[in-house]
């Protein structure tokens, strides 16, 4: 579906067009066009491809979807692919995971969303804000647009963080050691999706700002893409740390449960032992022999019964000093 097609004239907005006038304006000086498609069909996705020249693998990778993050180049062009995050319907504990492909030439941006509910309107607020920036072309959008992906990652990882702190406070708490390694494997599986997310678009983003730079993002513009690989190291250095600590909490749980484990084993030895008293004394007095004088004594029964329960309260006591029961 279009979102828009606009035309920009030295960092101003010149006006609305249909994608079938394009190439009306992509030949005039200081003009780039910038298409938004969502969830493009395949028939937009041709006719931009037609208009603009679009490099057949690129449009092949938008319109299959489902690509790893990564930037390449095709000649004098650029081709973004970007994943989008975002909460389900059960907040932060689930993720939905979007796409955001994005081609840049001199003249033009075709940005395609999939699979995505929040659009990118600020962004194209934001740039006609500043014309000029917006007058760096098509260079300055696509860092507006990585920047806005990245920074939406901000709030997912805080969201991490702070569910692993509730997580860390319960690992103490008995009983609830298993139901922790549980939440810790699913923000486990969460944060791995992040780290799909951001790695390959670090290593990406590298490309834009040292050594042999892509022409429509060369001069001026490499320091706001510096920007997007400062941020996205710090939220990389943020995941690695956060997967460091969840090792560590798994297997304390581990430790946990396996103390927990040893508690309840410690109680069933110690009244096992209790009633092997019980059952050694029965088993004596239970083997019917005819000579047994304890058999014809008067008091025997008391007596025994005072015995196991003598032998039994000794047994009881010292497991209860030592902790047992």
């Amino acid at each position: 579906m279009l979102i828009n097609c606009v035309v920009y004239e030295n960092g101003t907005r010149l006006a609305d067009i249909p994608v079938s006038e394009i190439s009306e304006y992509v030949s005039l000086p200081g003009c780039f066009v910038w298409v938004a498609l969502h969830d493009a069909t395949p028939e937009e996705l041709t006719e931009v491809q037609a208009e603009f020249g679009l490099h057949p693998l690129a449009v092949e990778d938008a319109h299959n979807g489902h690509q790893r993050p990564k930037v390449e180049e095709y000649d004098d062009s650029l081709f973004v692919v970007m994943h989008l995050l975002e909460a389900g319907a059960d907040g932060p504990a689930t993720l939905r995971v979007g796409e955001l492909d994005v081609f840049v030439g001199r003249n033009y941006v075709v940005s395609v969303r999939n699979r995505s509910e929040h659009g990118f309107t600020e962004v194209r607020e934001r740039c006609e804000r500043e014309p000029e920036l917006l007058r760096n072309g098509p260079g300055f959008v696509l860092y507006a647009l990585m920047d806005a992906v990245v920074d939406r990652y901000f709030p997912i990882i805080d969201a991490f963080e702070d569910e692993l702190e509730t997580i860390e406070q319960r690992i103490f708490t008995k009983g609830a050691a298993r139901d922790s390694i549980k939440r810790l494997y699913e923000l486990k599986q969460r944060l791995t999706v992040l780290k799909h997310a951001v790695a390959p678009l670090l290593e990406g983003t590298g490309k834009l700002h040292g050594g042999r730079v892509p022409q429509v993002c060369a001069g001026s513009q490499q320091e706001y893409y510096r920007d997007v690989v400062d941020h996205l190291s710090r939220i990389n250095n943020t995941i690695d740390s956060i997967r460091d600590t969840i090792g560590t909490a798994i297997h304390v749980n581990l430790s946990m449960v396996t103390i927990e484990d040893g508690e309840v084993t410690k109680r069933l030895a110690a009244w096992a032992a209790i009633f092997a008293v019980c059952t050694a004394f029965a088993g004596i007095w239970g083997m019917n022999f005819e000579h047994m004088p304890e058999l014809k004594w008067r008091y025997g029964y008391v007596a025994a019964l005072a015995l196991i329960a003598s032998f039994c309260g000794y047994l009881y006591y010292r497991f209860r000093r030592a902790g047992w029961v």
